[in-house]
């Protein structure tokens, strides 16, 4: 048991310090091949397209390749075109809700773990006033390139206008 705890602590440890890289070149979604029910599950159907954000294959990671430092924590982040794939299994099953969850978080893969931390908080009731919360969704979709995240900011901005949850209505 203590190798495991090695192997976490070393996780834990790089997540801590380590700076996200630049993700591998990931391919453009609409010439993805389209995902059906029959790819389910994913890693067992088409261990060839799930990598990680460095370019690694499933394979790669292994506990030796983790011990020996050849996996990284960032060799354990999912990428955003397994996500949008596993949105396509999604919707051919008749999940289109769930599809468009995958949509956001791949999304998200692109947004630092602090800066979604830093949102998650102004997202509290009381926390931010409308004008932040806009602002947030204005970056979200010029400087990450995710219109869906910031929809959803704009969305917490109005209800919370509507709900008084808004930083000074307490």
């Amino acid at each position: 048991m203590s190798e495991l705890d090695d192997v976490a602590k070393k996780i834990v440890e790089e997540i801590s310090v380590e700076p996200v890289p630049k993700p591998h070149k990931t391919e453009d979604y609409e010439n993805m091949q389209k995902m059906g029910v029959t790819d389910y599950p994913l890693y067992t159907k088409h261990p060839d397209l799930v990598k990680s954000p460095t370019g690694k294959l499933l394979e790669e990671i292994t506990l030796t390749n983790v011990m020996s430092g050849v996996i990284t924590s960032q060799d354990l982040r999912i990428t955003p075109d397994t996500l949008r794939r596993q949105g396509e299994i999604s919707e051919a099953s008749g999940r289109a809700a769930l599809k468009q969850n995958f949509a956001r978080a791949a999304e998200l893969t692109a947004i630092p773990d602090e800066r979604i931390l830093q949102i998650y908080e102004t997202l509290r009731p009381y926390r931010s006033t409308k004008e932040e919360l806009v602002a947030i969704a204005e970056e979200l979709e010029v400087k990450y390139n995710a219109p869906i995240n910031g929809k959803f900011i704009r969305e917490a901005a109005n209800y919370y206008e509507v709900r008084k949850k808004l930083k000074g209505d307490n």
